[in-house]
Formats: C-alpha cells, structure tokens, sequence
C-alpha cells in the first residue's frame, strides 16, 4: 500500500585521502561505483565537489583513518553530513588483487560502505585528540632520552671510563658525577659535553611533559575515570591517563570481553570442526595500550602485602582491593601450571583491562547507583 511518502535514496561517497589531493568516488543504488574526480585536500574543493552529489543528509560518505587524521570527519558532520572513519587493517581485501591506485581505492571504499562491510573507528573529541597527543609525545620523549643515555654509556665503555661504586645508574649521585668528568683530549671533551647537553635537554622535556600530562588530566571531562582508574594496583597517572587517552570512553564497550578483543588481548584462534586450535594474542588495535597494561600488571607479580578491606561503601576502593588479591593468587596459579612468565603477565593484563572497564562503568553511574559491575570470569 502506497501512503504517498517517498524515501531518499542515500549516496555513498569513498575518499581517499592523501595530504595534497582527495580522489572521490561514488555509489549510488544498485549501479556499479564510479570514480568521481580528485580535489585539492581542503575544505572548500571537497565540500563543493560533495554538494553536486545531493543535499547532504542524503550522502555517506567514508575515508580510512590515516595521518590526515579527523579533521576531514568533523569539518562534513557540521555541514550535516554523515562522514565515518575507517579502520584500514579491517577493510576486505580480495586475493590477487595486485593493482592499487587512488582511484580504485576510492571505488572499493564507496562499494564496501554501500554492502555494510566496513569497520568504523570512534572519531575522538578535539580535547580526548588533544591528551592523546600529549600522551604519545610524552612516550617518543622517553624514547629519545633511552637512546641518549644508551650512546652516553657506550661512549663511556669505548673510554674505560666506569662509574663509581654505590651509586645507581642515572640516580641523583650518578648525574652529578657526569658533571665532573673532564678528558684529556678536546675532541672527547667536547664530545661528552654535547652528550650532557643532549641528555639534559631530553630530561627536561621529559619533566615537562609529565607535568603538562598531570595538569592535563585534572582539567578535561574524563577526570574522574582517570582518578579512578589510578586506584588499580599498578596503574598511575601516567598509565591511567595513557590508557584514557588512547581509548576514549570505555564505557562504549558493551562487555569486558569487547574491549580486550579490541586491545588485541585475545589469544588467536583456528578452529575447523572439531579441531580447536588457540595461539598467542592477536595483537590487534592500539599497540601502546597492551604495552601500558602489560607493564602496570607486572606488579602483580610481586608478593602481596596484606592491607585492611576497605569498606563496602566505597565499591571502587572495594574494587581495587578485590582485584590485587584475586589477580597476584591468579599470577601464582599460572606459573604452577607451567606457564612461562610473559604468558601469565599477559593474562593479567587482559584481567587489568576488564576491571578498567568495570571502574569505567563505575564512576559513570548515577550517584545514587552503588553497584559495582560485575567482571567476566
């Protein structure tokens, strides 16, 4: 029966995206996707070549995620059009396809959008981009001090220079005594003091960074997901706000077991009938959150200190009180079944990462709700 409304067909747009030029293509209905034209990657060419296509609650339109980053995304969805980001380790990829261009990329983005075979990635807000910036920085900071202090000690080496007894290395003791150092030859010298200079310098950074990161976290809208994920055993601020940062609103997951897939904390699996075949983790999605959580759960690996049980109105105290005695038993019993230490550390971190779900969900109850969510076995 026809009550006289008529439904708009919607027109699904691929955009490959590079950081000069945008190849465009199109799907629409039933038709096989054509390629549209190129712009000039900026906002006015693409906008005006988007508008020809149709009112812009009629287009869809997709791009995979990339160093361009979300600009693309947020710049169409204020002018009322639907634009996702796409994950491009996901996207199908057919067998003995060996020809790649833009403009065969665009087609497939606009056929594969149109079929519903895609995976979209969350387009984070300008403030969680923001912190996860900071983060990422604060982390290749600590990787360029690493390599500093790795020449300086090398350096060292080559000049039978040792550093004196009782002290730690890169301790207070250890960074005075490099100031005290003098060599014979002018070239060394100056070589030594261009290696103090640089690792000042990349300690600095490291000191101010941290702090930014600390004032950072106190100041945006998930503050006290932060606070509460610094109450786990093992996570910091560093940590919490890395994992924060990195993941956005982990309340967006349904269950715990979502998020670790997510994660790539998952063991593969290769199972054809009543074979059943599990590996190692898939090592999916974001490389620094395994890394932030497998380095936060070797500290269950310490023996447990016995403290008082908090009380049970305070359910997120509750919570991480819980976790440390359940997850240090729970490393022991690995290693007593034989397993090697690295395997037992990363089922810990995926039991870390489903409580930061858990405290996620706590602290975005209502105030009245006293609940702690319960944790996949």
């Amino acid at each position: 029966m026809n009550d006289g409304t008529t439904t708009t067909p919607l027109v699904f747009v691929g955009l490959d995206v590079h950081v000069a030029t945008i190849a465009i293509a199109v799907a629409r209905g039933t038709a096989a996707p054509e390629s549209l034209t190129t712009v000039r990657n900026a906002p006015g060419p693409l906008r005006k070549a988007l508008a020809r296509l149709g009112p812009p609650e009629q287009l869809r339109v997709c791009y995979e995620a990339g160093p361009c980053g979300y600009t693309i995304a947020r710049d169409l969805a204020a002018y009322g059009m639907t634009c996702v980001v796409i994950a491009p380790s996901l996207l199908p990829r057919v067998v003995g396809d060996r020809v790649k261009t833009d403009r065969r990329d665009a087609i497939k983005l606009a056929r594969l959008l149109r079929s519903g075979d895609l995976t979209t990635v969350t387009i984070p807000t300008p403030e969680l981009e923001a912190l996860r910036d900071l983060s990422r920085l604060r982390e290749q900071v600590i990787g360029d001090l690493h390599r500093v202090r790795q020449r300086l000690l090398k350096f060292l080496i080559r000049h039978d220079i040792a550093q004196p007894a009782g002290i730690g290395r890169w301790s207070t003791a250890y960074q005075a005594w490099l100031t005290t150092l003098t060599l014979d030859q002018p070239s060394l010298q100056a070589a030594l003091e261009d290696y103090r200079t640089e690792l000042a310098h990349q300690t600095a950074r490291r000191d101010r960074l941290t702090g930014a990161l600390e004032d950072a976290r106190l100041t945006g809208e998930q503050t006290p997901v932060i606070q509460g994920l610094e109450q786990l055993h093992g996570i910091g601020t560093i940590t919490a706000t890395g994992i924060v940062a990195e993941l956005g609103d982990l309340t967006r997951f349904t269950t715990p077991d979502q998020l670790t897939a997510y994660a790539g904390l998952v063991p593969r699996e290769q199972s054809s009938g009543s074979r059943v075949q599990r590996g190692g983790i898939t090592k999916t999605g974001n490389a620094h959150v395994r890394w932030l959580l497998i380095e936060a759960a070797w500290h269950y690996a310490r023996p447990y200190r016995a403290v008082p049980e908090p009380p049970l109105t305070d359910p997120l105290a509750h919570l991480a009180w819980t976790l440390r005695q359940r997850l240090t038993r729970r490393f022991g019993q690995l290693l007593r079944r034989g397993k090697p230490r690295g395997v037992a550390i990363v089922a810990i971190a995926r039991e870390l990462l489903k409580a930061c779900w858990a405290v996620a969900r706590l602290v975005r109850q209502q105030p009245q709700s006293r609940t702690v969510p319960a944790l996949a076995a």
